[in-house]
């Protein structure tokens, strides 16, 4: 007898959906396509000379460690860097406020699975990182949004919200994913004075905050929560749980990522990874380390930040040179990503099969609204492309806004 396998899955799976991104991905891996979908770094300087020296390094001199088992919590030298990096935007805390993760995302992951229990109302921002709705599908949550304007979420109704028994608040400060605008500093003590007042913890989420392209930098939710918490024998303890990455500064193969947070969160999240993956690559922490440990990686960010900022400008100048009246975008400071909003009457989800008939594609926006969103919205990728690529695709996308405006538009009929 055939397993009838939909009557064998957990009643959470039910929450569980593709990534439109990662499915995007099947459809736009061709030679010819200009995918402005992905939210990839630059390839093209990935430091692979950089790399190959770690870890023919690693190997030889700490071969036996590197490929055996290590601790849950993580390589201790590559924690301590990631306390002395933390020190430097004014995070103060100690080891045992770390845990090394496989990537950001994972983190994301234990945060559902320590913290949410079916029905659990979860504030975030509207729209959010779809990753995080993602990860947490699956626990049944309740998402109550705030909308989010230039200077990042909204705060006007904040308090009345969070007063309605919130689990926990998830924000993404610095170039959010998706629309890459940045909390402002008031923003950011509001947000942080409410979190207080009622005793909810605030999720920060900063895979991008080192990507800052011009400006001056924003302390950390967790650098304002500090004033209204003493630090215990040098260990944060407030109410911030800051989870960040490698994937966007070196490179996303390597899946390094972070929890700083209170000792008694950390625990918890160090029980979950145990159950997941026990820890993450002893090698590539390994490797990690050593390209992290000198000032080499801070010069590396600075090319970084100069490619993207190049492709930045592209961008907004292609949107300016291209797109309909109508048409309007963020200006980014820093990060991956700018939102796109077309006007009214466009549906990108519907247009997105046009677009990849003229080998240009983008994320549609409505799937980073956890609630259902607005049709016309798109996300933009800038950081993967170069700038004449990013030129053409952007004048091919405009060609098909132009053809959602006229009254008479037909969208390809899509299969039910």
């Amino acid at each position: 007898m055939q397993t009838p396998w939909e009557h064998r899955f957990a009643h959470r799976t039910e929450g569980m959906k593709s990534s439109f991104i990662r499915e995007l991905l099947k459809v736009t891996d061709q030679p010819d396509m200009i995918s402005f979908g992905g939210g990839f770094p630059a390839a093209e300087i990935f430091p692979i000379d950089r790399v190959r020296a770690a870890c023919d390094k690693v190997l030889t001199e700490k071969g036996r460690k590197a490929l055996q088992y290590t601790t849950t919590e993580g390589y201790a030298p590559l924690r301590e860097w990631v306390a002395r990096d933390a020190k430097k935007m004014g995070i103060n805390i100690s080891l045992d406020n770390i845990l090394i993760t496989t990537g950001s995302q994972q983190a994301l992951d234990f945060v559902g699975r320590i913290f949410i229990n079916r029905g659990d109302r979860v504030l975030t921002e509207s729209p959010t990182y779809l990753g995080a709705i993602q990860a947490w599908n699956a626990y049944g949550p309740h998402y109550v949004t705030v909308d989010t304007d230039e200077d990042g979420m909204l705060t006007d109704q904040l308090e009345q919200l969070v007063a309605t028994n919130i689990k926990f608040m998830y924000v993404l400060p610095n170039f959010q994913n998706p629309m890459g605008v940045t909390l402002s500093h008031t923003r950011r003590k509001q947000i942080v004075e409410i979190a207080n007042r009622h005793g909810v913890p605030i999720v920060e989420d900063d895979p991008y905050g080192k990507l800052l392209f011009e400006g001056e930098p924003i302390p950390p939710l967790c650098v304002i929560d500090e004033e209204y918490h003493s630090n215990q024998d040098g260990c944060y303890s407030g109410n911030v749980i800051y989870t960040s990455t490698l994937s966007k500064i070196l490179a996303p193969g390597l899946r390094i990522g972070w929890v700083i947070a209170p000792p008694q969160v950390n625990k918890k999240m160090v029980q979950a990874k145990q159950g997941a993956d026990l820890q993450s690559s002893t090698f590539d922490q390994y490797v990690a380390y050593e390209l992290v440990k000198d000032e080499w990686l801070n010069e590396h960010i600075e090319l970084i930040k100069k490619v993207y900022k190049e492709r930045r400008d592209a961008m907004l100048n292609a949107f300016e040179k291209y797109m309909p009246e109508g048409t309007t975008w963020t200006k980014p400071a820093g990060g991956l990503f700018l939102w796109l909003r077309l006007p009214d009457g466009c549906d990108t989800v519907k247009l997105f099969p046009m677009a990849v008939e003229e080998k240009v594609a983008y994320v549609p926006g409505e799937p980073f609204y956890p609630n259902g969103g607005p049709t016309n919205t798109m996300r933009m990728n800038f950081s993967a492309s170069k700038p004449e690529v990013i030129d053409e695709g952007v004048r091919r996308l405009a060609n098909i806004v132009r053809r959602c405006t006229m009254p008479a538009i037909r969208y390809p009929r899509t299969r039910e």
